[in-house]
Parts: structure tokens; C-alpha cells; sequence
């Protein structure tokens, strides 16, 4: 089989900040140019800003254990900081979070302990997962932060599902299901756009379009102008913002969410981004990416700089306030780091619990054979 030929160039990315089709609220500079500021509460920008620089610091803290050998892989965000966060600071307390992997600024917005997540990317036996899950797979259900699962696109229908539940329990909550733009060409994305339109669920679709599904380029991924495009065959309404807007993304997914809670159904809300590191810490992007790729993140502009020069004209921040942030930021990562370097690993026990809620006998003896049994060397 043949690629199709395309009529696009091959090393095109997404859609730069100049795209009249995308809803913005600032520019580069961090001027106002649209609407959706007025009615915002300065502290409430001010904690989106700083959740942001804290997930970056904590990204490139974690890239660096990462090639360091302290922990075994890191799926980092950077660059995509507003289109996570400020999407998640738009959700109501109620409202659940159904991840793809790059999310978990939003767990940690929504108060998922710093010393959970380095748990669960050492794997100790502190991990909420119990050494089970991959790093960056971590989970909270008191921060309805629900598991993250690796397939491309599960999450998705996992999420259509879960607000289906709540539908017929008469629970007021709306479900937030992340992905990126690779996920769009997956079954799960399909089968959940189709039923969550049909059924008016409460569902809100958070498509991270960074220009990449690991090393297939967007243009590769569809043939529309633009992927909001695919909710027009689906019935359902759209939004396209600027993802590096943390302003425009708090808006656009606030009123998806208003929309889906107050029973008109599900929003596609298409949230123009870039990836600019790797898509994990086991990818070379240099073997894919074109050599204009740093011509197109400054097309995009860091989403960072773009709120701190905001906040900056409002007299809310500083560069004491950051150099003071970030080393506050630094400090809590070390305490967390030496924590969990400290810490015991799981038990081989452990490997057998929660499976069944009481314990089959076959497994208890599985379980002892197990524990009991010769152990390899520790650089087997």
C-alpha cells in the first residue's frame, strides 16, 4: 500500500496563533484581544499560572531521574501546560477526569498529593498502584481522577460510559475525557463520539491537537481543515481554541461544561497545542520532526510566558514571585524524591491482592509459594 499523496507539506504542524478560526483571549504578548476575562477572578489566574509552572518544574525534574536512571520513563507536557490545566480549573469539584497519560497537571490541580505521584513513578509500595502500573499511570479517586489506561483511545469510551451511569442515577456530574489528535483515528473515538452524541450525554471531549501522534504528523491523521470538523458528522457542537490561551481554554471548556450539565449533551472541544519535547522519555523526536519545528513553537508561543506577561500587567506577578515560586516548587519535589527513593518496594504478597474480595484458596497458595520461593539475585 501507498501513502496518499497529500496537500499539505509534510513537516506542517498545527494551526498557528494568527488562525482567525481559534478562540483567543490573549496574544503572545499577553494583551487582551478577546473576551472571557472580565467575569475571571484574579486568583483564580494567578493558581492556574502557578499550576502550570509547577507542572513544568516537576516535568523537567522528572526528565532528568529519568536519564539519571532513578525512575524508569516520564511522559511529560511541556508546552501544553493551559491546555491541561486551565481546562481541568473550568470543571466543577463533581465533575471526573478521564485522562489520557499527559494529564496529570490536572490531577495534581485538582489536590492529588505531589507524594502520590513520585510514589507511583518510583513504584514503592506507598504507590496507590502497588508497582503495577507503568510511571505516570497513577490514579485518585477522591480527586476523581480516574485510572489511566496506555491504549489509544479507551479512556474516551470509558468516559461516555461512566456519564451514561451517572445519567440514569440521576447524578449531576459531567465526565472530561482527554486525548490526543492520534486517538481520533481509534474505534474507542467513534463508537463514544456516536453514542454520547445519540444520548445527549454529559460528556466533554478535550482533544489535545499537538501536532503529533508520537511521530505521525496531524495531516496524516485526517483530511479535514481541522478536527472539529469530524463533530459535524456526529451532531454534535464544537469548539476551537488556542490551547497555549490558558484565558480561552478556561472559557471554551467552562461553557462546554455548562452545556453538557445542563442536559444538551456533549461539546468537541479542539484545543491547538504543541508538543514541544518528546512524546516520552523513550522517543527521539529528532527522527521525525522537520527542522522548522522551532519556527512553529514560537508561531504557537510558550502558554507560560503568554499568562505570566498578563499577569505581570495586572500587577499580580513578579520575578521575585517566580524565582520564589519555582524554588518552593524545587523544594517540595526534593523532599518527595528522597521519600520515595527511601522507601521499601511492594511485597511479592501484594501481587496477589485485589483480585477478588475474598481471596480464592488457589491463590493462597499460589500467593505462599510465591513468598516462600528462592528469589533472584537483585541484578538478575
Amino acid at each position: 500500500m501507498h501513502p496518499r499523496p497529500s496537500n499539505r507539506p509534510p513537516d506542517e504542524g498545527p494551526t498557528a496563533s494568527d488562525d482567525p478560526s481559534l478562540e483567543r483571549v490573549l496574544d503572545h504578548d499577553g494583551n487582551v484581544e478577546g473576551e472571557g476575562v472580565s467575569k475571571l477572578d484574579r486568583g483564580l489566574v494567578v493558581r492556574i499560572y502557578e499550576a502550570m509552572v509547577r507542572a513544568r518544574q516537576i516535568d523537567l525534574r522528572l526528565t532528568r531521574l529519568q536519564r539519571q536512571g532513578r525512575v524508569g520513563f516520564h511522559v511529560g507536557a511541556e508546552g501544553e501546560e493551559a491546555a491541561i490545566i486551565a481546562s481541568a480549573a473550568a470543571l466543577r469539584p463533581q465533575d471526573w477526569i478521564f485522562p489520557c497519560y499527559r494529564e496529570i497537571g490536572a490531577a495534581l490541580w485538582r489536590g492529588l498529593p505531589l507524594q502520590t505521584y513520585i510514589d507511583n513513578m518510583y513504584g514503592t509500595a506507598d504507590d496507590v498502584c502497588k508497582g503495577r502500573q507503568m510511571p505516570d499511570h497513577v490514579s485518585g479517586r477522591d480527586v476523581h481522577y480516574n485510572s489511566v489506561t496506555a491504549p489509544i483511545g479507551t479512556q474516551i469510551t470509558q468516559a461516555v460510559g461512566f456519564a451514561m451511569a451517572a445519567q440514569v442515577r440521576g447524578q449531576d456530574l459531567v465526565t472530561a475525557a482527554y486525548f490526543g489528535d492520534g486517538a481520533t483515528s481509534s474505534n474507542d473515538f467513534h463508537a463514544a463520539m456516536t453514542m454520547a452524541a445519540v444520548r445527549k450525554v454529559p460528556t466533554v471531549f478535550l482533544l489535545r491537537n499537538n501536532g503529533w501522534a508520537i511521530s505521525v504528523p496531524s495531516h496524516e491523521q485526517t483530511a479535514c481543515k481541522a478536527y472539529v470538523d469530524k463533530a459535524i458528522g456526529y451532531g454534535m457542537p464544537a469548539i476551537r481554541v488556542d490551547g497555549n490561551d490558558a484565558l480561552a481554554v478556561y472559557d471554551a471548556t467552562q461553557r462546554a461544561v455548562h452545556h453538557a450539565a445542563t442536559g444538551q449533551g456533549p461539546t468537541l472541544v479542539e484545543l491547538v497545542t504543541y508538543r514541544k519535547g518528546p512524546h516520552t522519555t523513550s522517543d527521539d523526536p529528532n527522527a521525525y520532526k522537520a527542522a522548522g519545528d522551532p519556527e512553529r513553537v514560537d508561531a504557537m508561543g510558550d502558554p507560560m510566558l503568554r499568562l505570566r506577561r498578563y499577569l505581570e500587567r495586572q500587577d499580580a506577578w513578579s520575578e521575585e514571585k517566580q524565582a520564589a515560586y519555582e524554588a518552593e516548587v524545587a523544594e517540595e519535589m526534593r523532599a518527595c524524591i528522597e521519600r520515595a527513593e527511601h522507601a521499601e518496594p511492594p511485597s511479592i504478597e501484594s501481587m496477589f491482592e485485589d483480585v477478588y474480595e475474598r481471596m480464592p484458596e488457589h491463590l493462597r497458595e499460589q500467593q505462599a509459594a510465591c513468598a516462600d520461593g528462592p528469589r533472584a539475585r537483585k541484578k538478575h
